[in-house]
């Protein structure tokens, strides 16, 4: 079913403009009017817009699972609970997307079904959960659940966010420092320490050199900036081989590659347990869990773990194989296969890793912040060095003649 850009004006005579889903103009027109708009125009989504068009907000999709458990909790028809969202929502993309959840269970979808006409916003582990929840009459539970995971990873981002920030910041600042001493300061030293007529030293003739190299070909510099890390995105998004590589050596980073490396088993530990917690079979769960990690070497080792699973293999030594878990984990998986409560172990795992991935950060900010300033100072260094070296040689032999 096409997807309507539309503008209308509600029962106030506000203008209100949003995005839902429509056979034709006359029956835009008619969804409309069962949300009570009175339509003004509209005209059909351009395809290549809408693949470009950004996601839903994690807030959103939080707002939405904590409205839904509790309305469900008190006894609200869903209809009814989903109609009050789309009033109350402000951002027009999700309050088309939940119009069209309420046409689709209208028609006769349940909810999960409903959902998955929006699988660029409600992701496939997000679907499986809900119909878990409908099969197992315990819609509210798994909201609950969903609404804590959500929120989890939310914060997770953040942590993420705050890990990749300062050293990019002080990475932009080295490079734009680096391109003025190199471009416009040195330049200027350059005649006057060449007019002293000395032989100049090896690093003196590096940075002049680098210098030259800069003022001529500026633009390429520049433009090797953008086109390198464009062209590397490209290659990873084209090439498994390649993207298997580089995601490998993300986990091979100092410093930040550990952090990364829990980060991905802390988001995979929470989800399988919501999975498992939901009645969703191991071997789903595991599946279901390989498309969440973000990462193509933790994703083939998830792939091998489904594959000793389904050969018989009890899940402590499928995991165990793998190499990613620590043996404090495998101990934790091992207890919770024997006592039966593996989500509750699942829940320890993340628990143990997002702890854990909280003071990892804090020790990197600490260590990154001496680093780059260390670097920052040992670059000004070099260029002070290699500049005003000569002209303390030449002031040196002035002094020892007189």
């Amino acid at each position: 079913m096409p997807l309507f850009d539309y503008r209308a004006v509600d029962s106030d005579g506000r203008a209100v403009t949003g995005r839902i889903d429509a056979l034709s103009p006359i029956d835009l027109d008619r969804r409309l009017r069962r949300m009570e708009l009175d339509l003004i125009d509209g005209a059909p989504v351009n395809a290549r817009r809408l693949s470009v068009s950004k996601s839903v907000p994690r807030r959103e999709l939080i707002h939405f699972c904590f409205h839904i458990e509790h309305l469900e909790r008190a006894g609200v028809p869903i209809l009814d609970g989903l109609g009050d969202l789309r009033d109350s929502i402000e951002n027009p993309r999700f309050r088309a997307i939940i119009a069209s959840l309420v046409e689709g269970i209208e028609g006769g979808q349940t909810l999960s079904q409903a959902l998955e006409a929006h699988p660029r916003v409600f992701g496939k582990v997000f679907v499986s959960l809900i119909h878990a929840g409908e099969t197992s009459g315990q819609l509210s539970a798994v909201l609950h659940n969903l609404t804590e995971s959500l929120k989890w990873e939310d914060e997770l981002a953040s942590q993420t966010k705050k890990l990749a920030l300062y050293p990019a910041f002080v990475s932009a600042i080295v490079i734009a420092a680096t391109f003025f001493l190199m471009i416009y300061l040195v330049p200027q030293l350059k005649q006057f320490v060449k007019n002293m007529g000395d032989t100049l030293p090896a690093q003196t003739q590096a940075l002049f050199f680098v210098s030259d190299l800069l003022v001529a070909y500026w633009y390429a510099a520049l433009a090797l900036l953008i086109v390198l890390p464009l062209s590397l995105k490209i290659l990873i998004d084209v090439n498994p081989l390649a993207r298997l590589r580089f995601d490998g050596a993300k986990l091979r980073l100092p410093l930040v590659g550990e952090i990364l490396r829990k980060i991905i088993l802390s988001r995979f530990a929470n989800t399988f347990a919501l999975l498992y917690a939901a009645g969703i079979p191991i071997l789903d769960a595991v599946r279901a869990t390989q498309h969440v990690v973000g990462n193509l070497v933790i994703q083939r080792g998830l792939e091998r773990v489904e594959q000793l699973i389904g050969e018989g293999q009890n899940i402590t030594l499928a995991f165990q194989h793998t190499g990613f878990f620590p043996p404090l984990v495998i101990r934790m998986l091992r207890v919770g296969e024997n006592s039966g409560a593996l989500d509750e172990a699942m829940t320890n795992v993340c628990y143990f890793y997002n702890r854990d991935v909280k003071e990892s950060v804090e020790k990197v900010q600490q260590l990154i912040e001496p680093l780059l300033t260390l670097l920052l100072g040992g670059l000004l260094g070099w260029i002070m060095l290699s500049v005003l070296g000569p002209v303390y040689d030449v002031i040196s032999r002035i002094g020892i003649q007189a």
